[in-house]
């Protein structure tokens, strides 16, 4: 077995760091240690570093030599890449058995063929790591088609520079096949940070410019109870949960397509008053036979993934609804055809079959938008920081800052530039990622019986 060589090294473990010797052997025969001890007046702690190929029953080896010696675990960490084990323990235990802990350690590693380091962390630097417990914690999720060394040194380097450490990064897409290399297939890993942020604007900025240079889709999240237990997720409709503006297919049979499109681009925009906006689109509309929207209805797509996102949610049993500045007799259709639990959308007046070019009731604007979300959560009294919206215009901006998260579905330009979280480059289930699901668990949707 061949391990590094005696020297001072410095060690990282879960985000505090030490200097100490480590052990080395010419061969897995002959063994020779090099370390200063240091105990303290009631316990030792020792930090244990172990690396190498990963083998079934290798815990249960370590914890069993280690247990004749009444040894306390303070800390734990492993993983796996390619059945390679990297694993880190931080021990306490009588400074008597210093010795023949150290043995055990050094037996265990010759007999697993695994490298070995140990140090031994003074009382205060065990107490200054306490302490950091209570720091602030983020989220950072990547997606990309295919994580590049490139994309990952962008990331490195925007955390490192707005005074974060990586804590652990774990990979939420399956593994893929050695065929579909070539194909560039979306992975997403997530990076757990731990630091205070003194500019979240500029760090924001830095990796939304990254990933613009760099085709990546990210959301930086605050790690806290309500990220991890997210209840409602609320939809724009109109190109974020299907793939078109229903206002601008209905003026195209009514044959003011070109006209209706025009101001639906400046008010999607920002540039127009969408209140005004949307009267004169529907006073364009007046004497269109009101079996149009029932047409459009069955015409308009699902964007990519929305159908898995969806499925998925209902799956978990979270509460979903459409809130959008469209139609409300598409949406009711497509609330019916998904399973959706609310939809709050504009009412175009029908007066003998056909628009009257008049809208009915209170205009759902970027403003209602948020106010309804507002509403529901209070309804199904869930917290705001506990819903999820997703939008892509600038009447969606309200709604985006009031959910707890979030995210601009291949937004506009004055919508990317102002939402903290985006996905632009890969489907409406790349939001499953940001609410931490990874590809084995939305499997799970799909094989359970009632899929079956």
């Amino acid at each position: 077995m061949q391990v590094s060589c005696t020297r001072t090294d410095a060690v990282a473990f879960r985000g505090f760091c030490f200097t100490g010797r480590v052990f080395c052997a010419a061969n897995s025969n002959r063994w020779r240690t090099v370390y200063v001890s240091a105990s303290f007046d009631t316990e030792a702690i020792l930090l244990v570093n172990l690396s190498g190929r990963d083998s079934p029953g290798m815990m249960a080896d370590l914890n069993t030599r280690l247990s004749s010696r009444d040894v306390v675990i303070l800390d734990i960490g492993q993983a796996v890449i390619h059945a390679e084990l990297t694993l880190g323990l931080l021990l306490s235990f009588d400074p008597v058995h210093m010795s023949a802990i150290r043995g055990e350690l050094e037996n265990y590693a010759a007999q697993h063929a695994v490298s070995l380091r140990m140090t031994d962390v003074s009382a205060d630097d065990y107490t200054a790591w306490v302490q950091r417990q209570g720091s602030d914690r983020r989220i950072l999720t990547l997606v990309s088609a295919g994580v590049s060394s490139a994309q990952m040194a962008s990331v490195a380097e925007a955390i490192t520079g707005a005074g974060l450490n990586i804590d652990d990064i774990v990979r939420l897409s399956g593994r893929t096949p050695l065929a579909a290399l070539t194909d560039s297939p979306r992975t997403c890993v997530q990076l757990s940070l731990r630091g205070a942020v003194e500019d979240d604007r500029s760090l924001q900025k830095t990796l939304q410019d990254a990933g613009h240079a760099l085709g990546f889709d990210f959301s930086l999240q605050v790690d806290s109870v309500y990220r991890r237990n997210r209840r409602l997720v609320a939809f724009d409709m109109d190109s974020t949960l299907i793939d078109a503006e229903v206002i601008d297919e209905l003026a195209k049979h009514h044959g003011v397509g070109d006209e209706v499109s025009q101001i639906t681009e400046r008010a999607m925009a920002g540039e127009l008053d969408f209140q005004q906006s949307f009267r004169a689109r529907a006073s364009l509309l007046r004497g269109l036979p009101a079996s149009a929207l029932a047409q459009v209805a069955m015409d308009v797509r699902l964007n990519d993934g929305a159908d898995r996102l969806i499925e998925s949610l209902k799956h978990f049993g979270y509460k979903t609804a459409i809130i959008s500045g469209g139609i409300h007799r598409v949406g009711a259709a497509l609330a019916a055809q998904l399973g959706i639990d609310y939809v709050y959308a504009n009412e175009l007046e029908v007066d003998d079959g056909v628009l009257t070019g008049r809208v009915v009731g209170e205009i759902v604007d970027a403003e209602r938008k948020a106010t309804l979300l507002r509403e529901i959560c209070a309804t199904e009294g869930i917290a705001l920081r506990q819903a999820i919206a997703i939008g892509d215009g600038a009447n969606d901006l309200p709604m985006l800052a009031s959910a707890g998260l979030g995210v601009a579905f291949r937004a506009k330009p004055v919508v990317q530039a102002s939402a903290q979280h985006a996905i632009s480059n890969f489907g409406l289930d790349s939001v499953l990622y940001l609410m931490g699901f990874s590809d084995s668990d939305i499997a799970e949707v799909y094989s359970s019986p009632a899929k079956s």
